[in-house]
């Protein structure tokens, strides 16, 4: 009989750490160095709180967040991409998580590391030197009011700039001004150095580089130039599309199911979003001669169903025209995602 209880206690808790294994989709990522090993640029006690503590609690918040939810094993990635339409807990958890993995990453005990010749060479190409890049990033991180982070990233047409994020948005979310892959992130939340530096942050930024693994960097510019996801970051900057999207969404499937009243109420709308589509400018990589005739193709369907909802025409002619309209668009959608 204790023998038998004892079974289905531990079956209970096999289980228990099974379920707790699946609502915990994000963990602390380990550290590659010892807690003391940046010192002196940055102090052991500083490194312990900020990894174990700050750090584990975005993770914490943003596993609580998620589980239970419709995203609760959506990548990281892709919560950060749509981070505009995540609630402020899951955006701020997010983007925290990714922007100290990151930091890690790219930290290193004091060495003579340097940046790969092709990294240099793309350094040397934006900002005339290396020294201009750290008076750049500097100068971004001290600008920056109260807390966040200063970048480096990789833009889609694959070009390097500097810019910086309140809090802890990142510049692959959506609602990033200056939108990439970052390679080298400083953070500049107080608790990143107050313990040390107290409120000179400038001098932190200083002993920053002291710590910076060149390595690492290289190897995150060479990885973020055949990254998909330079391409999912342009074709998402691409707003005009993503706004014709949204009215072509929000007409065309409640039709499907034989609610007209959107289209009706607004195919003056969808008409004029494919026109700012067209006149839009068109991200390099998708500026195709099909990806053009395309959405000629899109104008001249959208403005048809409008000529024919302003004289009244039968549901099911609307309906027929409304399909067509959301193949071209499917057209547009799969050549974008075939570049």
């Amino acid at each position: 009989m204790v023998m038998k209880k004892n079974k289905i206690i531990f079956l209970s808790l096999l289980l228990l750490s099974g379920l707790q294994a699946i609502a915990q989709p994000f963990s602390l990522p380990k550290l590659n160095y010892a807690y003391n090993a940046l010192e002196p640029s940055i102090d052991a006690a500083t490194m312990e709180i900020h990894h174990s503590k700050h750090h584990q609690a975005y993770v914490t918040n943003l596993n609580k967040a998620l589980v239970g939810t419709k995203s609760e094993n959506t990548s990281l990635e892709d919560l950060l991409l749509t981070a505009g339409r995540r609630s402020e807990t899951v955006r701020n958890n997010a983007g925290g998580h990714y922007n100290h993995s990151l930091f890690w990453e790219i930290l290193a005990p004091a060495s003579a590391s340097k940046p790969s010749a092709e990294l240099l060479k793309a350094i040397e190409a934006s900002f005339t030197s290396l020294d201009s890049l750290k008076k750049l990033m500097n100068q971004a991180a001290t600008t920056r009011f109260g807390s966040g982070w200063a970048w480096l990233i990789v833009t889609p047409d694959q070009k390097l700039v500097v810019c910086s994020t309140a809090n802890q948005d990142n510049p692959i979310m959506d609602i990033s001004k200056d939108r990439g892959i970052p390679i080298i992130g400083i953070d500049v939340w107080e608790h990143a150095y107050y313990l040390k530096y107290q409120n000179k942050r400038g001098d932190y930024l200083g002993a920053i580089w002291n710590v910076l693994d060149w390595n690492a960097v290289s190897k995150k510019y060479t990885e973020a130039l055949k990254s998909p996801l330079l391409k999912v970051i342009e074709k998402d900057s691409w707003q005009a599309l993503k706004d014709f999207h949204m009215v072509m969404g929000q007409t065309f499937h409640p039709a499907e199911e034989g609610n007209m009243a959107p289209i009706r109420a607004r195919s003056q709308e969808l008409q004029d979003k494919a026109i700012a589509l067209k006149n839009s400018k068109i991200p390099a990589s998708f500026d195709t001669p099909e990806i053009r005739k395309a959405i000629d193709d899109l104008v001249k369907g959208a403005t048809e169903i409008n000529k024919l909802n302003t004289k009244k025409t039968k549901d099911a002619i609307l309906k027929e025209k409304l399909i067509k309209l959301h193949d071209t668009f499917h057209i547009i959608q799969g050549l974008c995602s075939s570049h």
